[in-house]
């Protein structure tokens, strides 16, 4: 609306340069009509597309061609003049510092194609159209960036509230649960004895990973690591590993949490199908993603016993796997059956060197 201001009041001004002041009127009510046309379009995010982009920048290059011919051959301003900057900044703020430059390139190649002698003033033009249109993209998509890292970083501090408020109520109840398991369960002896000695691993993992929390002031500076070797460490006398030849490296985040996810499919097979019971874990790295399976040759899940579970607020498989592969962003895909039960996991990741 303020480049339209201007050039409306210009326009009147220099009324008297139209050799066609009919069509000059009809040009300069004609922007009127498109700049509040593309107010109304502009407004609404679906409408922001490449048409109206495109359709933008040809009505403004239309307005400058035209010029010469409403103003005559020794004109010394194009009709639109700084209205081109709208289409210009659009681009700019649509497609970045690249948009910019194009629309800018486009302007000034068409202003320079109109003026039958290249003067200070033309250079100006040109100038601004050339270094505006590259700086304004360049700013948004710094804008831009700024925001998603302040929205991370506000979602992360939320989390790590979250979590320090759950490892206080884990430390004020579970642990004391687990605590109290442990000394009756080595009081009487017997099979009580066994649950009290689990009782009291699960106790000291509980600690160390509160400990761990606790311990944490900032997030940690990014790393990388072999998801190939981590996956490695699993392999036993009755899991078998296999996968590619060359190392995988992926954040130490994403690799930390696939890991657990194998160990939480091996967690399964040895409750439900047995301590020594056989296990096959296969990596694949892909262009854009890895895919992880887990399988076993056990008798397989019964139907509907997950859903049954989840119902009764057991929410080992929902959280341990499917909960960490969703927060990865991707999905986990369960086969069961006679054949026994296979988990694929495939999880988006961007690799690094």
């Amino acid at each position: 609306m303020v480049v339209l201001l201007n050039a409306v009041a210009l326009n009147l001004y220099r009324a008297d340069n139209f050799d066609h002041p009919a069509a000059g009127v009809a040009t300069v009510a004609f922007m009127v009509a498109w700049t509040t046309a593309a107010l109304w379009l502009y407004d609404a995010h679906r409408r922001r597309t490449a048409p109206l982009l495109v359709a933008d920048l040809a009505v403004a290059v239309l307005l400058v061609l035209l010029s010469p011919v409403i103003k005559g051959p020794d004109m010394q301003a194009t009709v639109p003049g700084f209205w081109v900057m709208g289409p210009l900044l659009a681009w700019a703020l649509h497609w970045r510092w690249r948009g910019g430059l194009v629309a800018a390139v486009v302007l000034s190649a068409c202003d320079l194609s109109v003026r039958s002698h290249f003067t200070q003033g033309t250079y100006g033009n040109v100038f601004l159209l050339m270094i505006g249109g590259p700086i304004v993209g360049f700013l948004s998509a710094s804008l831009v960036q700024m925001a998603e890292e302040r929205d991370t970083a506000e979602r992360a501090a939320a989390a790590a509230a979250e979590r320090a408020r759950l490892a206080r109520a884990v430390h004020d109840g579970v642990l004391q649960v687990l605590a109290l398991v442990q000394r009756r369960g080595a009081e009487l002896g017997g099979e009580a004895a066994e649950l009290g000695r689990l009782a009291g691993e699960q106790e000291s993992a509980l600690r160390t990973l509160i400990r761990r929390q606790d311990a944490v002031t900032e997030p940690a500076a990014p790393a990388t690591l072999d998801l190939a070797a981590e996956l490695a460490g699993l392999a036993s006398p009755r899991v078998s590993v296999a996968g590619p030849g060359s190392p995988v490296l992926l954040p130490a985040a994403t690799v930390g949490e696939l890991v657990a996810t194998a160990q939480a499919c091996l967690d399964n097979v040895a409750v439900h199908v047995g301590p020594d019971a056989p296990a096959w874990i296969l990596l694949e790295s892909l262009p854009g993603r890895v895919e992880l399976s887990v399988r076993d040759e056990g008798p397989g899940i019964p139907a509907g016993r997950l859903e049954a579970a989840e119902r009764e607020g057991r929410l080992g498989v929902v959280e341990s796997i499917r909960g960490r592969v969703a927060d990865l962003g991707g999905t986990a895909t369960l086969s069961t059956g006679s054949f026994g039960t296979e988990w694929e996991l495939a999880v988006p990741v961007q690799e690094t060197s």
